[in-house]
């Protein structure tokens, strides 16, 4: 019984000079969840240290808004930021982008520095960096006596190339027809900037504004969302500037480095009441700021406008922007968002018939069609202006809209403007006589006669515009085709009396479109034949009945 004790020392010899178990291997499930919880590494670049404008050594580069050399002094005398995006890898689905801009309301005029997380939209961005071997570039093998014929075998011919034999790519064709082709632009796609792409702010899952929604490639669209605001924070907030919809500049086709700037085409500012103001220049850029317990030339509306060519190409972008002011009581606010597609010297309008006009078919100019104010929910008519509805033939129309006029407004400016909103940005000076008429077919476009008629005073302002438009029926009685022979436009004008002060006047302003047949009663070209009294024999058509 005394050796038991020794035994059991004995097997614990035994387990210690046994060989440990081997480990075990890890699944490929394993693989993929720690796949799955590795955080993307760190960004390899600084974009906050990046400038590819400076360009002079321990210099002030001009308008180069991230030049170190640069001093608050030299910032104040920048007109622009010739750069006001610095990003990293543009295929990673999430990074850093540095943005630089200038607030030109300041005394003296500062750079804004901003750090913002960017976004992109596509579905074949890169998450997470996690190929090692694709962040480093590869020591090149350098040619040995040993390995020198191997070297001459790979890359000592004409062409070559670094993918594995594995990959069993076809060596016969050298250009494939994509290798010379640029891309352009197709429908849905988005629309691409040199930071990201063309934000369409909308709702998402409830009424409130996602800047993540980008603007697809000709998808007309027309969103309203509700942004949370505070006054005290108004002028940091992106979404209230101008800034946020036009200070990068869109690609005139996917993934190149032609760019299209985004050009301010009008301003309107609206006040705490409503009132709409269209200022008469639209280069001055303003920035929302705090002024009397208000935040002043905030965003509530942005309209895109985006010209492209048959190949998909974009060459122009313009947006014309609502700026407001914000009571100190507002939690949030409303803002609208539009975004248009045209293709350049195209007729964006069908044929209004073929030769002759078909009734409810819009009415042809050189350029488009003609067009009269179309009257909107609120009746206002600086907000209306650039709102059109297209004359349709045969269709009498009347549109209208509501102005308030009030002692500080000028008479020749109210009138120009008023002017515009009946007659449209360009009014056409002919009318096509048929609905199939080609421009180049001089002889059928009918001119437009435009009438006035004003009273005799020193101020006045047009109140209402009538077009007539005179048709006939033209060519054979049993088909016969609407042709255009006369059109009249008449602009009436009144008074405006001088108003005291604090006193306010509204008045209606209305379009009017009416169509007149004056086809003439159609003429028989044969005389009657003369009435015979004859009794025929009863058999006279035997054998036909």
């Amino acid at each position: 019984m005394a050796a038991a004790p020794e035994l059991g020392a004995f097997f614990v010899l035994i387990l210690f000079l046994l060989p440990a178990p081997p480990l075990r291997a890890e699944e490929p499930g394993d693989t993929r969840d720690a796949a799955r919880v590795r955080s993307a590494p760190a960004p390899v670049t600084d974009v906050a240290r990046l400038c590819v404008c400076d360009l002079l050594v321990a210099q002030c580069d001009v308008n180069c808004c991230c030049d170190p050399d640069c001093s608050a002094e030299d910032f104040s005398l920048f007109t622009t930021c010739s750069v006001p995006v610095v990003t990293g890898d543009s295929q990673l689905c999430s990074q850093k982008a540095a943005v630089y801009s200038l607030d030109v309301e300041a005394n003296p005029p500062e750079r804004i520095f901003k750090l913002i997380d960017q976004v992109n939209p596509s579905i074949f961005c890169i998450h997470a960096t996690n190929y090692k071997q694709a962040l480093y570039l590869k020591t090149p093998e350098i040619p040995t006596p040993e390995n020198f014929d191997q070297l001459l075998e790979k890359f000592g011919g004409a062409s070559f190339r670094a993918e594995p034999d594995s990959w069993d790519l076809d060596t016969d064709v050298q250009n494939p027809p994509e290798a010379n082709e640029t891309s352009r632009y197709e429908y849905g796609v988005p629309v691409q900037t040199e930071d990201a792409f063309l934000r369409l702010p909308s709702p998402v899952v409830s009424s409130w504004c996602s800047d993540a929604n980008p603007a697809g490639f000709l998808v007309n669209q027309a969103t309203k969302c509700i942004r949370s605001v505070s006054v005290e924070k108004c002028d940091s907030i992106q979404a209230l500037s101008m800034l946020f919809y036009i200070n990068s500049s869109i690609l005139a086709v996917p993934k190149s480095s032609q760019m299209v700037n985004i050009t301010v085409q009008s301003i309107v500012v609206q006040s705490v009441n409503g009132m709409r103001t269209l200022l008469s220049s639209s280069d001055v850029l303003r920035l929302p700021m705090v002024l009397d317990e208000l935040c002043i030339n905030a965003v509530l509306g942005v309209k895109y406008h985006i010209t492209h060519t048959d190949m998909g190409e974009i060459i122009e972008a313009a947006a014309a922007f609502v700026l407001g002011a914000i009571s100190k009581e507002a939690l949030s606010i409303e803002q609208s968002f539009e975004i248009s597609f045209t293709q350049e010297n195209t007729q964006p309008v069908p044929l209004s018939g073929n030769p002759g006009y078909v009734v409810g078919l819009p009415s042809s100019n050189k350029h488009s069609q003609l067009t009269i104010l179309q009257s909107t929910s609120t009746q206002d008519c600086l907000a209306a202006q650039g709102a059109r509805a297209p004359v349709l033939f045969g269709y009498n129309m009347i549109s209208g809209c509501k102005l308030r006029i009030t002692a500080a407004m000028k008479c020749q400016p109210l009138a120009q403007t008023l002017l515009d909103v009946l007659k449209g940005q360009s009014f056409p000076e002919y009318v096509a006589s048929f609905g199939n008429s080609q421009a180049q077919d001089v002889l059928d476009w009918v001119p437009i006669t435009q009438l006035h008629i004003s009273e005799q005073s020193s101020c006045q302002i047009p109140v209402s515009l009538g077009i007539e438009v005179k048709w006939t029926k033209y060519g054979s009685l049993v088909n016969p085709q609407a042709r255009i022979v006369n059109v009249t436009a008449t602009i009436t004008t009144t008074t405006l009396k001088q108003l005291p002060s604090g006193r306010e006047r509204i008045i209606p302003i209305t379009s009017s479109v009416v169509f007149t047949d004056i086809s003439a009663p159609a003429e028989p070209s044969y005389k009657a034949w003369p009435t015979i009294n004859i009794k025929l024999p009863f058999d006279f058509f035997y054998p036909f009945v």
